[in-house]
């Protein structure tokens, strides 16, 4: 009898880890299909009483913050793009304007508290998606995805948002008054870079290609880059950015690897292509060890904060769109993003529905570390196995519907107390002491950007 039991127990584990296939396209896209509709359980804004657009935060009201909406909408219209099931466009679309902002630049007044510019990013990368991949189009009466995405880069060019701190560059926070205003960080400057190149491509307009390009010497030039690729996290303006926080986030290479992308196909210039080279294979050596994607500055401790949990996804997602940008990249990156997505699924196990995702992909189990973040994560990688049966993103000039505005949010980017003289030590006294915690402590130093976001 125990030996029939064992063999029961043992063959119900198996058929709760094979929920999730992906050897055909059938699999995926019901895979998909099933990963998507548990993300959504996760998000509540389009029932009554609830704010469209955002998780449930931000904390102590949720875990989320006002960020991971954009994130996750930019999910999902990749999720519509790769699979074809508009199910959930209608949502995106009404969370997408909702959080607009009275000068439709995603400056939302509500969320000035946590607003950095790799916040109002997000939205802005999610509003250019949105435009390539030819997502439906808002009403004529409502702001248009093209248009968003130019309002939220032409606020970021603003010469208000790079002062004279470390020789330029974006701070984290966009308000005097937020803890991180004394940063600048790899994110932030990332994301700004990576509008700009697919602005570039997508409108013909050199100019954004331009000030991509100043974008990335500035990161070099302020040792936020190596020579080998590694991108490091950020600074302190106090220090004239040279105390530099050398921890390393998957996202942070991901969006300088598909803003390179970007960059190679506008321009055909060599340097892009050795530039992207370079990122290709520094990030499959720091963050897919065993081909499985990994996030290095805090997986192994478990120190991840709820952002951080969420980086896996956006790195798949936008690798995964760099081999249609930049096709001979494929050879190298779709191979490893195929083992890594088998990963992903191999630990979907959890819950009493034997499907839910954890975090850690690499141990072959679930973990129990549950949320948003973690689905998103799952069905990103997932997904995006269908990048070679999709339409390469759009432009302009060859199919792209969006209508763009490139005066968009010029004049608009400017919050109260955003224009006082730059922080000093004696200003920040409290970030000054969490940046002694930072440098002492390793942990600290992987998880203190999840705080104050």
């Amino acid at each position: 009898m125990a030996s029939i039991v064992l063999c029961l127990l043992l063959s119900a584990h198996l058929t709760s880890a094979q929920f999730y296939k992906i050897e055909s396209n059938d699999d995926i896209l019901s895979s998909a299909k099933t990963l998507a509709y548990d993300l959504m359980s996760y998000y509540h804004g389009n029932e009554s009483g609830q704010t469209p657009g955002i998780l449930p935060g931000p904390p102590p009201a949720g875990d989320y913050y006002w960020w991971e909406g954009g994130a996750l909408w930019g999910t999902m219209i990749d999720y519509w793009h790769l699979t074809g099931d508009d199910t959930y466009n209608n949502v995106t679309t009404e969370a997408m304007l909702w959080q607009v902002g009275p000068n439709r630049n995603y400056m939302p007044p509500n969320v000035t508290a946590s607003l950095g510019n790799d916040d109002q990013g997000f939205w802005g990368m999610s509003a250019m998606l949105a435009a390539e991949e030819n997502f439906p189009n808002p009403p004529s009466d409502q702001p248009q995805w093209l248009a968003l995405a130019q309002a939220v880069w032409n606020t970021q060019a603003d010469p208000d948002r790079h002062d004279a701190t470390c020789g330029g560059g974006l701070r984290w926070q966009i308000p005097f008054a937020n803890n991180g205003y004394d940063y600048k960080n790899s994110i932030a400057n990332g994301i700004f870079f990576n509008l700009g190149a697919r602005l570039a491509r997508y409108t013909n307009n050199h100019t954004y290609a331009e000030v991509a390009e100043d974008a990335w010497n500035w990161v070099v030039s302020v040792g936020f880059m190596d020579k080998d690729y590694n991108i490091f996290d950020g600074a302190h303006v106090q220090t004239n950015c040279t105390d530099i926080n050398r921890a390393q986030f998957s996202y942070n290479n991901g969006v300088f690897l598909l803003g390179a992308a970007y960059m190679y196909n506008y321009t055909e210039d060599q340097k892009w292509k050795d530039r992207l080279d370079g990122l290709v294979d520094a990030t499959l050596k720091v963050f897919f060890p065993n081909d499985t994607a990994y996030e290095i500055a805090c997986e192994g401790v478990m120190t991840c904060t709820t952002d951080m949990l969420s980086f896996k996804g956006y790195l798949h997602r936008w690798m995964s769109t760099a081999t249609q940008i930049a096709p001979f990249t494929a050879d190298k990156i779709l191979p490893v993003l195929r083992k890594s997505a088998q990963a992903a699924v191999n630990q979907c196990t959890g819950g009493n529905d034997g499907r839910t995702c954890g975090f850690a992909w690499s141990s072959g189990k679930f973990d129990g570390s549950t949320g948003a973040g973690q689905t998103m994560d799952a069905l990103a990688a997932v997904s995006s196995l269908l990048i070679n049966q999709s339409k390469k993103p759009v432009t302009s000039s060859d199919g792209g519907t969006s209508v763009g505005d490139p005066n968009a949010g010029i004049g608009s980017g400017s919050i109260a107390g955003d224009n006082l003289p730059p922080v000093t030590t004696g200003d920040r006294a409290g970030a000054g002491v969490l940046t002694a915690v930072v440098v002492l402590t390793a942990a600290a130093a992987f998880g203190w950007m999840g705080i104050g976001k």
